[in-house]
């Protein structure tokens, strides 16, 4: 029978696939597992010898198309086998790592430093623009100064944080 059906089952199975090796592969998978059924209920063998039976043949066809559909759901179950791993390690966010958070409350403290360090009147409009989020206009009308001048505070303000922070902050290179 193994010959008998083989080409046949072979052609069914690469219109199936469409890939000839891959039916080889299933036309073996699914004679390896009749014979060992076979072998195993001690049934009548699918040598040649055998007496031809249409119930084998069927059996042999419904074992390969079943192979044929296993294979086709477990690579629609499984889609991302050809993902990398290791870029869908689940890495917690750079800000939660200890030496992230060390680096940051370092930074803050410096920053707080040179704000400290600013004249009164600069430290005064920096503050109200940056941490109030008030307007320059607002601003302005509050310290009873021009805009201009609230406008060069903020810009002085800016300048001297940016001075006072380490160059891998900023991202720019010290002269």
């Amino acid at each position: 029978m193994l010959e008998r059906y083989y080409q046949e089952l072979l052609r069914l199975i690469s219109r199936s696939t469409g890939c000839r090796d891959k039916a080889q592969d299933v036309v073996q998978e699914a004679y390896s597992r009749i014979l060992a059924r076979k072998t195993a209920t001690g049934a009548a063998s699918l040598h040649a010898g055998a007496a031809p039976d249409s119930g084998q043949r069927a059996l042999l066809y419904v074992t390969a198309k079943n192979i044929v559909i296993d294979e086709q759901r477990l690579h629609q179950r499984r889609p991302h086998d050809d993902i990398d791993e290791d870029r869908l390690q689940l890495r917690a966010p750079r800000a939660d790592e200890p030496d992230q958070r060390l680096h940051d409350r370092q930074t803050m403290e410096r920053l707080l430093t040179i704000i400290e360090a600013l004249p009164p009147r600069c430290r005064q409009a920096f503050a109200l623009y940056k941490f109030d989020g008030l307007s320059q206009i607002e601003i302005a009308a509050q310290m009873g100064i021009s805009v201009n001048m609230v406008e060069k505070h903020i810009i002085n303000g800016m300048l001297a944080c940016k001075k006072g922070l380490p160059d891998r902050v900023t991202g720019k290179d010290s002269a």
